[in-house]
């Protein structure tokens, strides 16, 4: 039986959600090259995907934090897949937007906020950990007791790792680089030739490929 870890990456390949092409890297907003680019965005149109995402979150806040009261999405990635998954719960949800509104009321958090709500935060994507922590100061500064975090995908960055350590914040994932790798090796998508430079890009992803 596979783990959750593999199917996840067997979902993310399969729907083209993570594109992985060490001979012909991508280009990220940060300038890095990169053997991977990842669009979870694109699971809300493959039910079967968006429907074991849902559940995966489901099970895991469930496992994890059972005293959870509220449920928050990362703009724009986590909003509709952590809407579906505060509705399985039939638990309350709010938005974190990645800067506030320059009009009306100016909210960061988007939706009601009780004084020491115990909530979990769903993201999609996991790089740096940057904007993912902002979502969750942002949730402290309205007094929400912050329980941890889940994301459907990380890169296991080691500055992500200790990001989220320092902020004292938990974090589950669904998905991980290393079951990537294993998935994307059995199912054909890359050969053992690359998995060396795979491994690689992720312990200096800011100096691979230069």
């Amino acid at each position: 039986m596979k783990t959750r870890e593999k199917l996840i990456a067997k979902h993310l390949l399969q729907i083209n959600a993570i594109k992985l092409q060490p001979a012909n890297p991508f280009t990220w907003a940060s300038g890095w090259k990169s053997p991977i680019y990842c669009d979870n965005r694109k699971i809300l149109s493959f039910p079967e995907t968006r429907n074991f995402v849902r559940d995966s979150f489901v099970e895991i806040i469930r496992e994890k934090y059972p005293q959870a009261q509220l449920i928050a999405g990362v703009a724009t990635g986590a909003i509709a897949i952590g809407a579906l998954v505060a509705q399985e719960l039939n638990l309350p949800f709010v938005y974190v937007r990645s800067a506030a509104k320059g009009h009306g009321l100016e909210n960061l958090v988007e939706g009601v906020v009780n004084k020491n709500d115990k909530t979990v935060v769903v993201e999609d994507l996991i790089s740096t950990g940057g904007s993912s922590l902002k979502a969750v100061e942002a949730l402290r500064n309205t007094e929400a007791d912050v329980l941890g975090m889940t994301a459907i995908f990380t890169y296991g960055f080691q500055n992500a790792i200790d990001n989220f350590k320092e902020q004292n914040v938990e974090l589950f994932t669904l998905g991980n680089y290393n079951a990537l790798i294993e998935q994307a090796l059995e199912t054909g998508n890359i050969g053992e030739n690359e998995v060396e430079l795979l491994k690689k890009w992720r312990l200096n992803p800011a100096e691979w490929g230069k």
